[in-house]
């Protein structure tokens, strides 16, 4: 078994935000996003498999792809389809984790 605390390896960055992979192999990735009040990540999407996202700390914006965005904090799972598109937008410091299934090129 492995363990990371996720609050001690968090990282912001003054100009974008920042993704620190946690692990990564053919079976999938976790990263830990830290964004600043007002950072965004454009939209994109997790084309061939679902794409779950775990708020850490903070409240954000997430968009999806019918652009109703939402606001979500703290203890929230946000699930997402494959090829579903969104967008986040970071309200205050915004922390999260997010798992993907598959790698590819890992």
């Amino acid at each position: 078994m492995e363990s990371i605390n996720l609050m001690d390896v968090t990282e912001f960055h003054p100009k974008n935000p920042y993704a620190k992979p946690l692990h990564v192999d053919k079976n999938g990735r976790a990263l830990l996003f830290a964004l600043h009040p007002d950072q965004s990540i454009r939209e994109h999407n997790a084309p061939s498999s679902p794409f779950y996202i775990v708020i850490l700390k903070g409240r954000g914006v997430f968009t999806s792809e019918d652009g109703n965005g939402q606001t979500f904090g703290p203890g929230t799972l946000l699930i997402f389809g494959p090829g579903e598109n969104h967008s986040i937008r970071a309200l205050e410091e915004l922390v999260f984790i997010s798992i993907l299934h598959g790698a590819p090129g890992a």
